[in-house]
């Protein structure tokens, strides 16, 4: 079974349970649509339970698509630059380590914005420097400047886990059919069908000022971003008539018991709390379960 490439901020693997228990009835779906891929969690998780006719997956942001197109088409020259990153790491040394590390950083942001340009060789290197910064960066934490420009400092990791060949070969072969596309959500609508499943995993609402986290693209994803995807969801599911539609979010009800924006937003949808654990935050005793939202619409 392929899984996740990349450690994101949000990745869904802890919900996949909640996600499954919540699924709609998959006879009659024929097409899968993830319009926030992000690091892919569900997209495994469901091509491997489930054979669409169609898959669709968009993001907004370049790096990530062109991770998921590479690994596509030319896996094994993605392993071979990985490969070559990986041997010349210092193993013990950390200064060494920082060396390399905002060295690959430096080469990485100075090609930002030159995706379209890329030869498939310099592509292929690209995913390599991606994954490679994203396992050896702190706490896998994919963020990037209004420029593009990735700026994690680097993390203290003895020895960094890297997805081997043959991770990288299943992830290839499981993506051979999916189609991808850099775009916003809204991009997605074209492809909505009756018989059609979309999950929404957004960029998520800080729970808090201090927590605030939505640059996995140059472009913020803000309230106003959260009002314009419950207006398309709400679009979607009164002018494509069938299309299942589910949604993750943060519970702002976990810092605020009054804060029903979300209640608020999709009034009428199904919305239920789960059970999560934090992922990411900088005092690992802070790290405990809060609940998160599903919403759907059937």
């Amino acid at each position: 079974m392929a899984g996740p490439f990349l450690k994101w901020v949000g990745g869904k693997r802890q919900l996949l349970p909640a996600i499954n228990a919540r699924l709609p009835d998959m006879s009659n779906i024929d097409r899968y649509i993830e319009p926030f891929v992000g690091g892919g969690a569900v997209l495994f998780h469901l091509l491997d339970k489930f054979e669409f006719d169609e898959v669709h997956i968009f993001d907004l942001n370049p790096e990530l698509i062109l991770c998921y197109e590479t690994l596509r088409d030319d896996v094994e020259a993605v392993i071979t630059d990985l490969d070559r990153l990986i041997l010349a790491y210092p193993s013990d040394n950390f200064e060494a380590q920082k060396t390399a590390y905002y060295g690959i950083r430096e080469d990485w942001n100075h090609s930002v914005g030159e995706i379209s340009q890329l030869s498939s060789h310099l592509r292929s290197e690209r995913v390599a420097q991606t994954i490679f910064l994203n396992k050896t960066c702190f706490n896998g934490l994919f963020r990037v400047n209004r420029l593009g420009r990735f700026n994690t400092p680097i993390g203290r990791y003895l020895r960094p886990s890297f997805p081997n060949p043959e991770q990288l070969r299943d992830v290839s072969e499981t993506l051979a059919q999916v189609q991808t596309h850099h775009g916003s959500f809204e991009t997605s609508c074209e492809y909505m069908t009756p018989s059609t499943f979309a999950y929404f995993d957004p960029p998520y609402r800080p729970l808090s000022n201090t927590a605030a986290f939505t640059s996995y693209a140059k472009e913020d994803f803000n309230d106003d971003g959260q009002r314009a995807l419950a207006s398309f969801a709400r679009r979607l599911d009164s002018t494509t008539s069938g299309v299942r539609l589910m949604l993750s979010n943060s519970d702002p009800r976990n810092s605020d018991p009054d804060d029903s924006f979300f209640d608020d937003l999709y009034a009428g949808f199904h919305i239920e709390r789960v059970s999560a654990t934090r992922a990411i935050n900088s005092n690992p005793t802070a790290r405990g379960a809060i609940s998160e939202l599903l919403i759907t619409n059937y």
